[in-house]
């Protein structure tokens, strides 16, 4: 397995670990223990994905470029020659 596969797979559990911390504290808001582990899978997510990004490019098609592709001219915007 490679490098980039192996950061993925890390990503992809603490996503879900995160998830399912997540739906646990909509019925137990007041488990401070489940707070402060939400918390520390939070920062660790945030680690992995700067660490990705910076080795292997944005992880979603909003980071990085953002949607200027928005702004582009759109195929039946632009001109034709033959006209």
């Amino acid at each position: 397995m490679s490098k980039r596969e192996k950061l993925m797979r890390q990503l992809s559990s603490v996503q879900f670990a995160l998830w399912e911390l997540h739906l646990y504290l909509d019925t137990h808001p007041s488990d401070l223990e489940a707070v402060s582990l939400h918390e520390q899978y939070e920062k660790k997510l945030m680690k992995l994905c700067e660490e990705y990004e910076s080795a292997y490019g944005p992880l979603t098609p909003l980071k990085g470029e953002g949607v200027g592709w928005l702004s582009d001219p759109w195929p039946w915007d632009a001109e034709r020659s033959d006209d």
